[in-house]
């Protein structure tokens, strides 16, 4: 005997206005993580680290960066230091924030959507660097330009700190500490061996540019590239080991 099919009470389902999620900001970003940066692995973790060195190389293809550092700290917070222009620090017409805030804080927000900010782009400036953001227990972010250094402190993707001068300096640059958030990452450790492949790649295809990676987790692990020779000489390196036919 054919079984009963369950009547469906319609009314433990509804479908109304209520049920539409409106996420403001960044609240996407840390919502759905894998949809911006892939996974919530390891992958996922280095691809924060990726976007925000990708940044410093659009500095450095635009001609305003020669020396990109990373810096791993012990707690597995990571500092990323250039000496570009740095990111603009000016008020926004529109939204009536610091450029740099609006740059950290909002998606789709940036020099490389058109305009002058930059003719050639390595990364997603605004996407990226937002994304960054939102995905990182805090992160600091130092900008020095106009003979000032700017300070901004934000949690989990949100202010916490107004921009504020700390200091003056005839240099030019960003700097940006994050530390990506344990209750977003499956793993928040480091691997200096996946790091160390990718800014050699990047210091290959960015000729002239010097990337050093420090590693404070373990004394004395410091490691630099600069290749003058750019693609010819990363032709060269990959074929080091290769008998000559």
């Amino acid at each position: 005997m054919p079984k009963r099919k369950k009547k469906i009470n319609k009314s433990d389902d509804q479908y109304t206005a209520k049920q539409i999620q409106v996420l403001e900001g960044l609240e996407a970003v840390r919502k759905r993580p894998s949809m911006y940066i892939g996974s919530t692995s390891s992958r996922g973790l280095h691809h924060l680290l990726d976007e925000v060195v990708d940044n410093s190389i659009d500095e450095a293809i635009a001609g305003y960066c020669k020396k990109i550092e990373v810096v791993i700290h012990p707690d597995n917070s990571v500092t990323v230091t250039d000496d570009g222009r740095g990111i603009p620090v000016d008020i926004h017409k529109e939204t009536k924030l610091p450029a740099v805030t609006i740059v950290l804080t909002k998606l789709h927000a940036g020099g490389k959507f058109g305009g002058s900010g930059y003719r050639v782009a390595g990364g997603l400036h605004g996407v990226g660097i937002s994304v960054v953001n939102a995905l990182s227990e805090w992160l600091e972010v130092e900008v020095t330009r106009d003979k000032k250094i700017f300070f901004q402190r934000f949690e989990k993707g949100d202010a916490v700190s107004g921009l504020k001068i700390i200091g003056k300096s005839s240099r030019t640059g960003t700097k940006i500490t994050f530390k990506p958030d344990p209750e977003i990452f499956e793993v928040t450790n480091y691997d200096f061996d996946t790091i160390t492949h990718r800014l050699r790649e990047i210091a290959f295809l960015n000729a002239g540019v010097k990337i050093i990676l420090k590693d404070e987790r373990e004394e004395n692990k410091e490691i630099s590239y600069k290749y003058n020779g750019g693609i010819s000489e990363f032709v060269s390196y990959l074929n080091k080991n290769k008998d000559v036919l």
